[in-house]
């Protein structure tokens, strides 16, 4: 039986139990509920829950271990010299046996007997149930598919058994629990605080494995390029090593990578901020109900345009359209035809990814002011002020912290961009003023540097996740930040 059959059965008692605890709730009461401690609906979910949470749990649990027990245990069984290969090789040789056993869970007795005869060999057979096996199937491989075939389906067949078995253990035990002046209110409140809670943390703990796999990967990348050399580096050239070799030649310098991320970004942010927040003050102080209604939704579209069609767009469109705009004012005032505007630069993608941004700054900003007080408007008015002195004056800085925790996600967003910059601003990493040419980001490196088949044993795949970790300062650092702004003025306001 597989596990979602075993949810569905776990589930149908707990609802049984939920009837069966509210019907002996009224029985024990004497249908007098004045005489219950809580009402009999708390009774009958304390025995649901104790009926399901606890065999989901161990579910969950059995899940998560069962396959890795018997991978090992199978893994043990295979020949000495299977087991002294390399860890890389283990996970190829598991993955085949793994394969191999689904395909010989579709064989026929039939084509058990083909096989048996050598009319067809493994692999043939098996590609014929639609089971591809990468490489040869070697002589150890069935034998090992079927011992770990028939563990699973003993291990299923356990499963099933351990949890029905506890499911109804809670059923009955929760059941006989119930009395008048039992507090099952309480428990199950305690056990819905207690989910609350767990689902709360999920983003910390999420939050949490990311940085420790993260650190642990940029420690292991710091053992072989020095700190410093990484941090106040001007050149950025990995040069991969060829497969196998443990040669670790190259440069790592952040600085070009850094500089190509904040200025694309801050060109991005020169395009949107002023853009964005003058479309909030339009539509939260101007526009007609009517008018915004048709135009916030419409402003809003750009910000479901999947981020590869803006890099197309500046690809195809503004690239060259810059370029071409440039190579005529060249010609005219020097009387020759040459861009001084690359097609990918800087300013093709800042300009692209700051269209790409409006959406978030006028649609936060714009919330923002219309949460202010609807009297602080009509106080100033009320003093003479014009409409426009009232937004400059008294609107604008009692949102200016909301506006400002808006504008830091927005350049977080634009430092994490990766597909504008790959189309429009190239991957060169050089150190310019020049918005005209082009650069790139720490987060197209960090593409660059684990794309393909590779080992996370060398510096040039390991400094990813030391540019990862950097981005991850950096935005941590802008949150902080965000945190002192709201702060200091909200206090003013309060």
């Amino acid at each position: 039986m597989n596990a979602a059959t075993t949810i569905v059965i776990v589930l149908c008692l707990a609802a049984l139990g939920y009837v069966a605890g509210r019907l002996r709730a009224n029985r024990v009461a004497g249908n007098v509920a004045s005489s219950l401690h809580s009402r009999s609906g708390y009774y009958g979910a304390f025995v649901a829950i104790f009926t399901a949470l606890p065999s989901l749990f161990v579910l969950a649990a059995w899940l998560i271990v069962s396959p890795m027990v018997i991978n090992s245990q199978v893994f043990d069984s295979l020949p000495r010299e299977i087991q002294a290969l390399p860890d890389t090789d283990h996970a190829l040789q598991m993955g085949k046996i793994n394969s191999i056993a689904q395909g010989l869970e579709q064989l026929t007795p039939q084509d058990e007997a083909r096989l048996k005869s050598g009319a067809v060999d493994m692999r043939s057979l098996l590609g014929e149930k639609g089971v591809a096996i990468a490489g040869e199937v070697e002589d150890y491989m069935p034998a090992a598919a079927r011992k770990l075939s028939a563990m699973h389906s003993a291990s299923g067949l356990y499963r099933t058994f351990v949890i029905i078995l506890l499911a109804a253990v809670g059923l009955m035990w929760s059941w006989i629990q119930i009395k008048p002046r039992m507090r099952a209110r309480n428990s199950v409140e305690a056990v819905i605080i207690a989910g609350l809670m767990l689902a709360s943390s999920i983003a910390i703990l999420t939050t949490v494995g990311i940085v420790l796999s993260m650190v642990s990967e940029t420690y292991r990348f710091f053992t072989s390029v020095p700190p410093l050399e990484f941090f106040f580096g001007t050149v950025w050239d990995p040069r991969f090593a060829a497969a196998g070799a443990e040669d670790s030649a190259g440069q790592f310098g952040l600085i070009p990578l850094l500089a190509g991320t904040l200025y694309i970004a801050f060109v991005a942010m020169l395009v949107a901020v002023p853009i964005g927040l003058y479309a909030a003050i339009y539509m939260s102080e101007y526009a007609g109900q009517r008018l915004r209604s048709v135009v916030k939704p419409l402003l809003e579209v750009l910000a479901g345009i999947p981020t590869i069609v803006y890099g197309f767009f500046a690809l195809t469109t503004v690239g060259p359209f810059l370029r071409d705009i440039s190579a005529q004012i060249h010609g005219l005032a020097f009387g020759e035809v040459s861009s001084f505007i690359q097609a990918q630069s800087v300013l093709t993608a800042g300009l692209v990814m700051g269209i790409m941004l409006i959406p978030f700054v006028s649609s936060l900003s714009d919330d923002i002011i219309t949460a202010v007080p609807q009297a602080m408007r009509d106080g100033s008015l009320g003093l003479g002020a014009t409409h426009s002195e009232t937004i400059r004056r008294v609107i604008f800085p009692a949102a200016l912290p909301g506006i400002v925790g808006a504008l830091l996600l927005t350049a977080s967003r634009a430092i994490g961009e990766t597909m504008i910059v790959v189309l429009a601003a190239g991957v060169a990493a050089r150190l310019s003023l020049n918005p005209f040419e082009p650069m790139t980001t720490v987060t197209v490196k960090i593409v660059n540097q684990l794309t393909g088949d590779l080992e996370f044993t060398s510096p040039q795949t390991l400094v990813a996740f030391a540019l990862g970790i950097t981005l991850f300062v950096i935005t941590l650092c802008l949150n902080f930040y965000a945190l002192y702004i709201v702060r200091k003025y909200r206090e003013a306001y309060e």
